[in-house]
């Protein structure tokens, strides 16, 4: 089939859908999309709530929990011990199917109804690390998301096999580590940003291999770099003592002046490692992936983000984990050995052929179920032979075209679309749409989206942040009974906690590290380091060299280019916004970077 251009429903900009697609979505028995690849994307995470966690008590054994769904949520909770155990069945909330009413309304009654986990992820793999989610096998650690198999960590998303770090984004097999964003085997990597194999590193970009350096960028196989200038080792540590005092003042001035020095050296188009015929950003060791951001492992697939390894192969529009996952599509929170998994939302464990189902264990051929774990051939949590399931599917899908969902805007929703993000249990501004789609709450609400108010608590602010002292020197262990307020005071959007108090071993990190206090709530602090994580949009751009240097007369090449005394003919697409107002209000710093194609970057590299 050749390519067709669509209008999307929901934005009413164009789309392509080409013939490579197409074939997907005849193979998967499935009508071609009505909504544009933006907006699937935005609608599965308003579905992803990551880091708004809520205190209640679990419907079911009474005790005080922890969970994603805030009390207004209206939904049935259990604790994760409760929910896994097999002291319930979902089937008994089972519900026949009325063909007088759209069906995914009756999907909704089913989730309001039937209980569902508190926290994503495996209780059983934890030790000591409570205030956690959508993580495995974590010990002592505190407010991670999305992590896996780390130690002696807090305040961090996206880390793998890491031990004793603090306020990271994308950090991987790392020790000592302290607000980094997209950095891999790295020791002692502070305030930076895309490093791997780096020791000892202080507001450093792009780094490979380097060990004690400081404000440094595209540098290799370097030591005693200070804003790329060589030093000796004598000199190198007698300059670097200066910023090791533990003074908030001085990293703040060390701050301001190496993401000014940054933004002077050109970057590659795309952070990638290992690839064949790929684009995105983020991407890792995949072959034939189109529009895919943050993934490893990852073939023959279209529209993916959030992917884990190993082995994901034909998805399209599939958003957070994999590990062996075959034939996704417009799903979100799915893998661990699962096959042909439709329009769902945490279907894990061995599902095969689970279609509009919601926190699924196990399960074959279901459709509209929730909370179900190993069953077969069920809808709407009710239990049908083979043959019964296999004609009332048909009927389903027959009449999702005929009355369809339509949601408070006018989109319908037939046979083929994910769940509407007005029927979200989550406010929009505390999913993780609203850290790469920001709204504000006057623009949610005209969507129909709900927005999550600010939790009032009872506390007293004892320590405002103008008043920490400058060094973690002058700070002792009594500090840990503060009630620091944010230097945001609430005014921001990104779901700021007004207050915030440390915890004892996070004290000790910034007294070995000779690290100040943070000023700002974790929150705050998070979505600071989504400033320097590019967007999961691409633009179309041309490489920005010159010929002897960057277009803008900033930088001067050091090599001799592919092209010579010409401007590079070199095309491509990228995720570095052409301007901060391509990024729609996402916190990006107000220079757009040098941007170089993969030629004229690695002649100044390498």
């Amino acid at each position: 089939m050749q390519s067709e251009t669509k209008i999307c429903q929901n934005c009413k900009q164009q789309f392509t859908i080409d013939a490579q697609d197409f074939a997907f979505y005849e193979k998967i028995q499935v009508p071609p999309p009505t909504f544009c690849p933006e907006c699937r994307l935005v609608r599965r995470l308003a579905w992803r709530n990551e880091k708004a966690l809520y205190k209640r008590s679990c419907d079911k054994c009474d005790k005080p929990i922890i969970s994603v769904f805030s009390k207004d949520s209206g939904l049935t909770v259990y604790c994760n011990p409760c929910w896994w155990s097999d002291s319930w069945d979902g089937l008994e909330y089972g519900a026949d199917f009325d063909p007088s009413r759209p069906f995914l309304v009756q999907l909704r009654e089913l989730l309001q109804k039937t209980p569902v986990m508190a926290l994503f992820g495996l209780y059983t793999t934890l030790e000591n690390s409570d205030y956690t989610n959508m993580v495995t096998a974590l010990k002592n650690c505190y407010l991670l998301t999305h992590s896996d198999y780390s130690e002696n960590c807090a305040y961090g998303s996206i880390l793998d096999f890491c031990k004793d770090s603090v306020d990271n984004l994308m950090l991987a097999k790392s020790e000592l580590c302290y607000e980094t964003v997209n950095c891999k085997e790295c020791y002692q990597a502070l305030f930076s940003v895309d490093c791997e194999g780096c020791r000892s590193v202080l507001f450093c970009r792009n780094c490979v291999g380097c060990s004690d350096c400081i404000g440094c960028v595209n540098l290799r196989n370097k030591q005693y770099c200070i804003f790329n200038r060589q030093y000796s080792k004598e000199e190198y540590e007698k300059l670097a003592a200066e910023y090791a005092s533990g003074s908030h003042a001085k990293i703040q001035d060390l701050k301001a002046k190496a993401h000014d020095f940054w933004r002077k050296f050109p970057q590659k188009f795309m952070h990638e490692r290992h690839n064949a015929n790929v684009s995105g950003d983020y991407l890792y060791n995949s072959k034939n992936v189109r529009d895919t951001f943050i993934a490893t492992d990852t073939e023959d697939s279209r529209y993916c983000s959030f992917i884990t390894p190993p082995r994901v192969t034909n998805c399209y529009d599939f958003s957070h984990y994999g590990e062996v996952a075959d034939l996704v599509y417009e799903s979100l929170q799915i893998g661990n050995h699962v096959s042909r998994i439709l329009f769902s939302w945490f279907a894990v464990t061995n599902n095969q052929d689970v279609e509009y189902s919601m926190f699924s264990i196990g399960n074959k051929s279901s459709f509209g179920t929730v909370s179900l774990k190993k069953r077969k051939h069920c809808i709407l949590n009710k239990q049908y032979t083979q043959e019964e399931y296999e004609k009332l599917r048909e009927q389903i899908m027959g009449q999702m075209k005929e009355m369809p969902y339509k949601d408070s805007l006018g989109n319908a929703y037939s046979y083929g679309e994910f769940f509407p993000i007005e029927m979200s249990p989550f406010g929009y501004n505390a999913t993780t749409a609203q850290e790469f789609f920001p709204l504000t709450k006057e623009q949610a609400t005209q969507k129909g989206y709900q927005w999550k108010e600010r939790e009032q608590y009872e506390y007293a602010i004892t320590l405002q942040s103008q008043n920490i002292p400058d060094s973690t020197l002058e700070i002792s262990d009594a500090v840990s009974r503060e009630v620091i307020g944010c230097e945001h005071q609430g005014q921001c959007n990104e779901q700021c906690s007004v207050a915030f108090k440390l915890i004892p071993s996070e004290i000790g990190f910034y007294q070995r590290m000779r690290l100040p206090l943070p000023r700002l709530c974790p929150n705050c602090r998070h979505h600071a380091r989504l400033a320097f994580r590019n967007p999961m949009k691409l633009w179309k751009r041309g490489c920005q060299c010159a010929g002897a240097g960057s277009q803008n007369n900033t930088y001067q090449n050091t090599a001799n280019h592919f092209h010579e005394k010409n401007p590079c003919p070199n095309e491509f697409e990228t995720s570095f916004p052409p301007s901060p107002e391509a990024t729609e209000g996402r916190g990006a710093p107000e220079k757009p970077d040098i941007i170089y194609c993969d030629q004229c970057y690695q002649a100044e590299v390498a």
